[in-house]
């Protein structure tokens, strides 16, 4: 659904809703009759991706007590800027406030919806670019922190042409992704959720499972329950905190998640049943992957994973179901991205949808796909990279943007409490921000991420 501005011109929502009532046939039969466990599933996905590998790492940097605070903190921060979102979505006059960048162009014009636009783009582009690296890595392999780690293919069949990374990653992308990428609803998306949900709790029962057995045969390492500080700066403690906020971020599906509930009210309980859920998926592995390896824990726990055990069977499991659990939240994210790409690039052709563009929808998917395999093929670590954009665009898709809506109050029906929070959010983001993107400079200068792909690894 499209909104004007001032001036007149179309302002385009971040993710158009499907609406039941829409004159598009197509989408008028495919609208509104998603259910609560479709939403949690999809909003689960959304939060549980490439995050919960650099979790166990950050438990490492942090002290467990710390870390786990601070993600509880962030589910809270999250639960209450999703709220905020969807209170003012549907406080709005009109179907311009019933998607995130309608709500931004609102409350901030042409200028808040293009950079949440933006924002959001950098962001998936990031994610999904480092989706595939991680898939490579676990089947073709890599080498990380000094160290050559082998893939799965090569240690079933050996060095071969077709278990390299240059043919791994096209036979996924073209034989599982593309289909995937070319369903055009959200919702079509529910199974493959499921089943990436159920992926991510393998991951976390057999990693657990490990821990435990290590901890019976007296091999558990003893963990730091508070940081460091002898051996780490105040840089690097807050340079892990944008990472669990990354982790958190799923703000730019929830508008389209909602618009697909046969019951609208539903989103609030599937948000807090699927924050709570991912807390304690991330809780689980931080604890069962620091527990394992100690000081030793990479900021790529999976590299840890590498013959780490007795059993080789475990160590292909563990690292098989993350790779696949990644390769079922990746179409959710391009879902995402290819919407916000086509609202940046043809403003002026948003008054068709792009669902219902079959040109459009195709070479906008063809071409962000190709995208995003060169870009992983083309660049062996993207981490330091996506540490930057983590730092910059994610804590401003789930905390500043929000708290901003918050404070611009455009219908006047926050309260004081609101508008505190709102402030509280923004200036804890604006700091935590600031402060890791120096880290990451001053790290970079020093030499201190030669082969690293984190500062977490420091």
């Amino acid at each position: 659904m499209n909104s004007k501005a001032k001036g007149g011109e179309i302002l385009t929502p971040l993710l158009p809703e499907l609406h039941p009532l829409a004159e598009s046939t197509e989408i008028k039969d495919s609208g509104g009759g998603a259910s609560f466990s479709s939403a949690v599933f999809n909003i689960s996905t959304s939060i549980i991706g490439a995050g919960i590998m650099s979790i166990p790492a950050t438990l490492r940097v942090l002290g467990v007590v710390p870390a786990l605070f601070i993600m509880v903190a962030v589910g809270l921060l999250c639960d209450v800027s999703v709220e905020f979102l969807t209170r003012y979505s549907a406080a709005g006059e009109s179907s311009a406030t019933t998607s995130y960048s309608g709500l931004m162009a609102k409350s901030f014009g042409l200028v808040g919806s293009a950079g949440l636009q933006i924002f959001v783009a950098l962001t998936n582009l990031g994610s999904l670019i480092m989706y595939l690296i991680i898939i490579g890595d676990v089947l073709s392999g890599n080498r990380t922190e000094g160290e050559d780690h082998m893939g799965v293919l090569q240690e079933w069949f050996g060095e071969e042409w077709w278990t390299a990374r240059s043919a791994t990653i096209p036979i996924t992308v073209v034989v599982v992704m593309l289909p995937l990428v070319l369903l055009r609803r959200v919702d079509s998306l529910r199974f493959t959720s499921a089943v990436s949900i159920l992926l991510a709790v393998i991951f976390v029962l057999i990693s657990s499972g490990m821990a435990i057995y290590a901890l019976f045969q007296g091999n558990i390492r003893n963990p730091r329950l508070l940081p460091d500080l002898h051996n780490q700066s105040f840089l690097q403690l807050f340079t892990a905190i944008p990472v669990i906020v990354v982790a958190f971020t799923f703000h730019f599906n929830v508008h389209p998640i909602r618009s697909e509930l046969s019951r609208v009210t539903d989103m609030k309980p599937a948000v807090r049943v699927s924050l709570i859920l991912c807390t304690l998926i991330y809780a689980t592995v931080g604890l069962s992957g620091y527990l394992l390896f100690g000081d030793d824990t990479m900021s790529d726990v999976l590299s840890n994973f590498d013959k780490s055990s007795a059993s080789p069977i475990l160590d292909d499991a563990v690292r098989l179901s993350y790779a696949l659990h990644l390769v079922l939240v990746f179409p959710l994210l391009f879902y995402s991205l290819r919407l916000n790409i086509d609202g940046l690039v043809f403003r002026n052709s948003q008054q068709r949808p792009l669902t219902a563009d079959a040109g459009r929808f195709l070479s906008l998917t063809a071409i962000l796909l190709a995208l995003v395999y060169v870009a992983a093929i083309a660049i062996p670590n993207v981490w330091t990279v996506f540490q930057f954009i983590g730092s910059t665009t994610a804590v401003g898709i789930s905390l500043i943007f929000p708290g901003a809506v918050v404070l611009r109050d455009l219908y006047g029906i926050s309260k004081s409490n609101d508008k505190l929070l709102a402030g509280i959010m923004i200036i804890l983001a604006v700091i935590t921000s600031c402060i890791a993107i120096y880290s990451n400079i001053i790290s970079l200068f020093d030499g201190e991420l030669k082969s690293s792909p984190s500062v977490l690894a420091n």
